[in-house]
Order: C-alpha cells, then sequence, then structure tokens
C-alpha cells in the first residue's frame, strides 16, 4: 500500500465545533503547570467523579504534548475518548483533534456527526443544543490524503479504510492527516493526533440547529436575525 507524503499545514484561522453542553475546560490551568497535571487529575478521579468527568484522562496524553488550554477544545477530543465514539480515524482507542480550512466545512462536519445521533434516538423535530465555534491555529506536518489516488479512504459514512490505515500511522508516530471534506466541496479538514499541533483557540460564534425528524435543515446565529439553510446532497 503506498503512503501519503508529508506536508506542512499552516492554517491561523481553522474552526471545529464543540456541543456547548460539553464543551471541556481544563481546571488546572490557572493553579498548576502542565508537569503536574496527570497528579492532580488521579487525584480528583480518586475523590470527585463528577470533576473526573470533567478533567477526562490527562494520562492518554504524552506529557511532551500537553497544552495549557483555557477553553478545553484542544485537550479535551484526548482526555475524553471511548471506543463507543469512533471517527473517521480512529476507532475510539486514541484522540483525534478535528477541524476544518472554513466556517462552511465545520458546520458541516458538525451537522452530518448530529445527525447520526438525532436519527440513532428518535429525538423530537426542534431547535437541538447549541454548537461553539472555536477558532483556532494549526501548524503540523501531516500525511497528505488530498490526491484522488486515496479517494477510497475517504467514504462518506463507513470509516473502516480510514482506520486501518490511521491506527498504524499513529502507532509509527505520525502527527495526523489532512484530507478533503466529504461535507462541503472545496474544504479541507485536518485530524490531529496531538493536541500541540493546534494552539490559540477562541470562541467565535454559537449556533442553533434545527432538527425536523429526518435532517438538520437550519443554523440560526445567536445575537442575530441571521438563520442558515442547511442543504445537503
Amino acid at each position: 500500500m503506498k503512503l501519503p507524503s508529508v506536508t506542512r499545514i499552516e492554517w491561523p484561522e481553522a474552526r471545529r465545533f464543540v456541543r456547548v453542553a460539553t464543551a471541556c475546560v481544563n481546571i488546572f490551568d490557572d493553579i498548576a503547570p502542565a508537569d503536574d497535571w496527570a497528579l492532580l487529575a488521579s487525584a480528583e478521579r480518586k475523590t470527585d467523579p463528577r470533576l473526573s468527568e470533567s478533567v477526562g484522562n490527562i494520562e492518554l496524553v504524552p506529557e511532551r504534548r500537553r497544552v495549557a488550554d483555557e477553553t478545553g477544545a484542544l485537550m479535551g477530543p484526548f482526555t475524553h475518548i471511548s471506543y463507543d465514539r469512533p471517527s473517521r480515524f480512529s476507532t475510539g482507542r486514541y484522540g483525534v483533534l478535528y477541524a476544518a480550512n472554513s466556517l462552511e466545512a465545520a458546520l458541516m462536519q458538525t451537522v452530518h456527526h448530529q445527525e447520526r445521533f438525532l436519527k440513532a434516538t428518535g429525538e423530537k423535530a426542534g431547535w437541538i443544543s447549541s454548537f461553539q465555534e472555536v477558532v483556532l491555529s494549526v501548524s503540523a506536518d501531516l500525511h497528505d490524503i488530498r490526491d484522488p489516488e486515496f479517494v477510497a479512504w475517504l467514504h462518506r459514512d463507513n470509516y473502516a479504510g480510514a482506520q486501518g490505515v490511521a491506527e498504524p500511522l499513529h502507532a509509527a508516530g505520525s502527527d495526523g492527516m489532512v484530507y478533503p471534506s466529504t461535507r462541503w466541496p472545496g474544504g479541507e479538514c485536518v485530524a490531529l493526533f496531538y493536541p500541540d499541533l493546534a494552539a490559540n483557540p477562541v470562541h467565535g460564534r454559537l449556533y442553533d440547529l434545527h432538527w425536523n425528524g429526518n435532517a438538520i435543515d437550519y443554523a440560526r446565529e445567536h445575537g442575530t436575525d441571521i438563520v442558515l439553510r442547511i442543504d445537503q446532497d
């Protein structure tokens, strides 16, 4: 199997969305240096189950690759993992931070995954939870699968092929992948295998998504009268 080449990616304003109800904040940022987070997290898990859920398992992140992260947008994807939540480039054994090069591509990624969840749970129609845009910078050397020869790894719904390629790359020390968005034509995404490949996360716009019982058809921006119609193929 031919492996993709590695390309330097510099995106000063990448985007991702996090569900507001589950956004993670690293509670140790203001009270201890990163070197001490693992010990503090271990103590918290032993004494407070609620805080344990918030902190996650920081030991999943190699010490040298941990970052200070007031928003939780960088560390959260790596300290809260589960085989019940696989993604395109992970079976759930390790965390991945996904981000896109535009608001539209990031929003459509979120819409897709929320639709899958809502269909599986039989959610009634209506406006669902709010989602926070996070703007962050990406600076990483990533395996590049934007070439059409790797299209087989980018099935819209079946992630088995991509996971089969990503798992050994991750084990071999890859920093992640850059790939074309399957949800937004012309968009590009990154799958980062470590939190230190991104930086400077800041909160952007806040959106509510509308579920019509079959699909997400509208996105409403907080604080404005802007409602976006979601058209999907």
